[in-house]
């Protein structure tokens, strides 16, 4: 066994709220809905029309740019709605259940019988390919391309994430099959990191045809973009493609089975959540069954994925994100503290010693809101930012060439490297109250435009 690598820098979140290792079977949901809005610099173009039947499977729209890149239905029944929202943009198509789970059938077989091309097209014709996120950009991979590697981490650090090891308990042999698809498509290796802070006798230790690591520390030591860091760096030019462990269990059922499976483990977790626990459900699923006499009172935040990074969903009318396997409910902070900066803070989070909680009870799990606790101010050098980034990269520096649009800079910083997940804490921990990650996704935006024009 390879020694475990280990992360020293980072930081771990506590949070009241973490699902219990039990499954839940979620109430069948009425409606469904694939969101284009989940995917970076996508343009949707809608196939079937309004009161259209689909099946589980069928083609509901694809990429105006990458038109063999299409999106599929997670259930059969009847094409409802195409919401919208500002500029007419494609905010959700949405797909009313029959509940009758008809499957469009695809391409079956043992993926090391089959040709590159024959995997790639039924992956395209599935809507499984969207899956497959390659850096730089964390965007859709682009089809007729090899990877150099394929990373797949197994284990999530960020705050309440759900466990895998359980999530993932009697699919190995799915897992198996996904692994061995993956494996066909690169020509490097296939890497399945685990959490190395558990014995090795674990759910996917045993999985065959990859390289596996383990890797231990505070978060974001499970951010697959702080692990292809130590392992496998990105250069300019090099592209390594990113799976997630569900989404490789639904590959693997697509080629073993030859239908589209949109089954799916969501963990629904927060300190707003009467009883956590994971729920069986299907990808895209309307959220509101899930959440019926589960909140507390009060005014609450869902959040379709962790805190960090996560998107504010409707609570009666929001939808699962295409591959978020964690529901987060938390309170807003809409409310004035007055000299709050001046409080002792038993209660309260800090990642310095600002607070007396940090000193009395490191160890202390937290109730956590959205309050900002102050508004935007000058944006200076404080030398935080890089005792939560575990990577040989300068935040500050980087966040500051993406302001001036100094494509050089942000190449020779190590932009290549990074995604919103990986920058999170800086947000989280910044004193400028600053919107890293929408800075950080708009000098990737502006860097992808320019090497591609």
């Amino acid at each position: 066994m390879a020694d475990v690598i280990k992360i020293k820098k980072g930081l771990d979140i506590k949070m009241n709220g973490q699902a219990e290792r039990m499954y839940v079977k979620a109430p069948r949901a009425k409606t469904f809905a694939v969101k284009p809005a989940d995917f970076h610099e996508l343009t949707p173009k809608i196939i079937p029309k309004l009161c259209d039947q689909v099946k589980v499977g069928t083609p509901i729209f694809y990429d105006k740019y990458h038109p063999e890149i299409k999106f599929t239905s997670p259930v059969s029944g009847l094409l409802l709605s195409i919401n919208r929202g500002e500029r007419r943009r494609i905010i959700e198509v949405v797909v009313e259940d029959d509940g009758k789970d008809t499957y469009e059938t695809f391409l079956k077989g043992d993926p090391a019988d089959l040709t590159w091309e024959q995997i790639e097209e039924n992956l395209l014709e599935s809507g499984l390919w969207p899956v497959i996120r390659q850096r730089p950009y964390s965007v859709i991979a682009r089809p007729g391309t090899k990877p150099k590697s394929i990373f797949i981490s197994a284990f999530d650090t960020s705050p309440l994430a759900p466990d895998y090891d359980f999530l993932l308990k009697d699919m190995e042999e799915d897992f198996q099959w996904g692994v061995n698809v993956l494996k066909r498509l690169t020509e490097g290796n296939v890497h399945l990191n685990l959490d190395g802070r558990y014995p090795s006798v674990r759910t996917l230790a045993s999985i065959e045809g990859v390289e596996i690591n383990r890797f231990k520390g505070p978060h974001p030591t499970g951010n697959v973009g702080t692990q292809i860091h130590k392992l496998d760096p990105i250069n300019k030019g090099d592209v390594v493609w990113t799976v997630q462990p569900q989404d490789v269990v639904a590959i693997g059922r697509l080629f073993k089975t030859g239908q589209y499976d949109p089954s799916m483990v969501v963990a629904l977790t927060g300190s707003r959540v009467k009883d956590p626990v994971y729920f069986k459900t299907i990808r895209g699923a309307s959220v509101a069954p899930m959440l019926e006499n589960r909140l507390m009172d009060g005014e609450n935040r869902i959040i379709s994925g962790n805190v960090l990074n996560g998107k504010q969903i409707d609570p009666e009318k929001g939808y699962i994100g295409f591959s978020d396997s964690q529901l987060t409910v938390i309170p807003e902070g809409n409310y004035y503290e007055m000299f709050g900066w001046i409080l002792p803070g038993f209660k309260k989070f800090s990642s310095s010693r600002s607070f007396a909680s940090r000193l009395l009870t490191p160890n202390k799990h937290f109730d956590m809101d959205t309050n900002l606790h102050g508004g935007e101010r000058a944006f200076v050098m404080t030398g935080e930012f890089e005792k939560v980034v575990p990577m040989d990269i300068y935040p500050m520096q980087l966040l500051k060439a993406i302001l001036v649009n100094d494509i050089d800079k942000m190449e020779q910083l190590g932009i290549y490297e990074v995604d919103e997940e990986d920058l999170a804490l800086c947000e989280v921990i910044c004193t400028s109250k600053i919107p890293i990650t929408k800075i950080l996704r708009d000098g990737l935006r502006s860097l992808r435009k320019e090497m591609e024009d």
